[in-house]
């Protein structure tokens, strides 16, 4: 964990993520990549010059998933820590009955977990993204889209006054994985009929693949493309 926590604080001082004084929201799904961020930012939360307290904030997406071991784990990590109640699943496969679920569930996630957050006092939500997560989306966006776009490492959400922010995106997910597996993170299963078969994991077997056959440290010019583009907010001053 010491070196995601240092890619995270480099993240961090980048591109202004925190201010001093913050209770930083972090959205905790149960995946690997939500504790590794949980993990992260509590180490930060000690020693980092500009004072802040993160606080676990997990939905419940179907209303009755137990989350007693993430709760013990943000106890473990000296984190506050919460579970809301949702319908969201219940709203996206049986009632709406959505084909393409994925774009209406992150909706609905977004709204219930910037609802959290200011619930519980917060101006941040760090979300999870890693820096696969950035590559993978500029190619969708670039492939199917026609767009020259990526989500934003910090985000200014006016309807809400609140900051989305990406801690993780110099962190690749192999690490994450590694520490997950180290350190034995309380990982949950998604529950999510639709995981493992959308053009996301289609997108990340792509990129592998070209890495791996063809253009040998392919996934580091693309990041450093990103950043260079200005995009987004993408640029380091």
């Amino acid at each position: 964990m010491r070196y995601i926590t240092s890619l995270v604080r480099r993240a961090v001082e980048d591109y202004d993520m925190i201010a001093d004084g913050d209770r930083v929201a972090v959205g905790i799904s149960g995946g690997k990549d939500s504790l590794a961020l949980a993990a992260a930012l509590a180490g930060l939360s000690r020693y980092y010059p500009k004072k802040f307290t993160p606080v676990g904030l997990s939905l419940d997406m179907a209303g009755d998933s137990d989350f007693s071991e993430i709760a013990a784990f943000c106890g473990k990590l000296g984190m506050e820590y919460h579970v809301k109640r949702t319908n969201i699943r219940e709203v996206v496969f049986d009632i709406r009955k959505e084909t393409n679920p994925c774009a209406l569930c992150a909706k609905l996630r977004r709204g219930a977990l910037n609802d959290m957050a200011i619930e519980y006092g917060c101006k941040r939500v760090a979300l999870g993204h890693h820096n696969d997560d950035v590559l993978e989306t500029f190619m969708l966006s670039l492939l199917y889209e026609g767009r020259v776009n990526c989500f934003s490492p910090v985000t200014y959400l006016d309807r809400t006054d609140l900051y989305s922010i990406r801690p993780l995106i110099y962190v690749r997910e192999g690490d994450i994985k590694g520490a997950a597996r180290r350190l034995d993170f309380p990982v949950k299963p998604s529950g999510c009929p639709a995981d493992g078969v959308t053009k996301r994991e289609d997108m990340k077997g792509i990129i592998a693949d070209l890495e791996k056959r063809t253009f040998s440290g392919l996934k580091k010019r693309i990041f450093t493309a990103i950043q260079n583009s200005g995009i987004n907010g993408w640029n380091v001053e």
